[in-house]
């Protein structure tokens, strides 16, 4: 495999793991405080949050980076407040890391929340009666019922994040070992004459993480329409 893949293939990969890995993992907390709050709570306006969380998936992407820059670039309006701060993410890594995160986010939450309306609520008033608060409901009765579909939004989140391009290609560019992820090296060797083979080769390994992203999900989300049948 290492032959197969040149040091600028690898440097890429490892960055679009790395890049999807941690903004799963920064959007998870957001990801259940929202999606326990549009299951179990009333929430004015409910249809514009909603509207709002899927945007990113009905805006082109490039749209959505442009916003990105637009908000977090160095002159943007809070991009210029954190870059007095020290904190620069425009053309960074960790901007990557926000533009995955906000194209696998709906993804995520509409995932985990499917996963806390299967739950019987009965338990839940069940364990109120006894005395449980409302933390230890949800770190004992919620966390444990819904854990098959929170790990298939993270696997459908990371899939998306891995798959990203044009919000990150928008937002952070194209630089080799900085942003430069596994579909901005493809789209890049697309156009250089004579990187089909180098294409082709890339577009496996693609393939090849998207298959088992969604297989994996398929599985875990199979397990909870299954449990959800036969309550």
């Amino acid at each position: 495999m290492s032959e197969w893949l040149s040091p600028a293939d690898w440097q890429a990969l490892r960055l679009s793991l790395r890049v999807a890995g941690v903004s799963v993992l920064v959007s998870l907390p957001f990801a259940l405080a929202l999606a326990w709050t549009l299951s179990r709570k009333r929430v004015p306006g409910r249809l514009l949050v909603e509207a709002a969380l899927f945007l990113p998936l009905t805006l082109p992407p490039v749209v959505t980076g442009y916003a990105l820059l637009a908000a977090l670039g160095r002159q943007g309006w809070l991009g210029a407040w954190l870059a007095e701060l020290g904190i620069v993410v425009a053309f960074r890594w960790t901007g990557a890391v926000i533009a995955a995160a906000v194209m696998g986010f709906p993804l995520l939450v509409l995932s985990i929340r499917v996963a806390f309306d299967g739950i019987d609520r009965r338990l839940e008033d069940a364990a109120e009666t006894l005395g449980a608060g409302p933390w230890r409901r949800f770190l004992t009765i919620v966390l444990p019922l819904s854990a098959s579909g929170i790990i298939a939004g993270c696997v459908l989140a990371f899939a998306r994040a891995f798959g990203e391009f044009g919000a990150t290609i928008s937002f952070v560019s194209n630089i080799p070992g900085e942003t430069r992820t596994l579909p901005i090296a493809i789209y890049e060797l697309m156009q250089s004459p004579g990187g089909e083979d180098d294409v082709l080769r890339l577009a496996w390994v693609a393939f090849a993480v998207a298959i088992a992203a969604t297989l994996t999900a398929g599985l875990l989300g199979g397990s909870i329409w299954h449990r959800r049948r036969h309550d």
